[in-house]
């Protein structure tokens, strides 16, 4: 997955902010931004992003909150970075419009995430959301990101689906793209 963190970040600029950075897996892809703050409401998950910010080539700052409860002005980022953090929110549209509220008119929503797939493995996924929520963190891998990320006001300008190796049968496919404040 490092390669597709990689090509999904490396165009990003300006000032950026990741929700639900975890244990700072992305730190080291963001190569041209002025500014980085991540955000992370679990203090354990804190603790191991505080140990990796040597690999950051920037100051950062980490900040306790949810996704669906930004502590941010309207309009501050460039960018919003969301990278298998949306299949754990409690509802992904409050916390969309939070990170629609904060993107700047012409900002970016960057995204990589696991979502629902078809047929008979999608009602596998149904089978074992209520294991996977309480096993890892809250994770739903049967929801429709795409849809959740149009209905709270956005147009996705690039979107692609991919299974990366090895297949993960529960948790694939994938989406990533890039999606602008309608």
């Amino acid at each position: 997955m490092a390669d597709l963190r990689g090509q999904l970040l490396s165009g990003v600029t300006g000032d950026v902010l990741e929700i639900g950075a975890g244990t700072g897996a992305n730190l080291r892809f963001y190569g041209a931004v002025a500014h980085l703050t991540v955000t992370e409401p679990s203090a354990a998950m804190r603790r191991k992003l505080t140990a990796k910010l040597a690999e950051a080539q920037r100051p950062v700052d980490i900040v306790d909150a949810a996704a669906d409860a930004l502590p941010f002005p309207d309009a501050s980022f460039d960018a919003v970075i969301s990278t298998l953090v949306l299949c754990t929110v409690p509802d992904q549209l409050p916390a969309l419009r939070e990170v629609r509220r904060v993107l700047r008119p012409a900002g970016r929503l960057v995204f990589f995430e696991h979502v629902r797939t078809r047929g008979p493995a999608a009602l596998a996924q149904d089978m074992i959301t209520p294991l996977t929520r309480l096993l890892a963190a809250g994770c739903h891998p049967n929801r429709d990101t795409a849809a959740a990320i149009t209905a709270a006001g956005f147009s996705i300008e690039t979107m692609t689906s991919l299974k990366p190796a090895p297949h993960m049968p529960l948790i694939a496919p994938f989406i990533q793209g890039v999606a602008r404040p309608s």
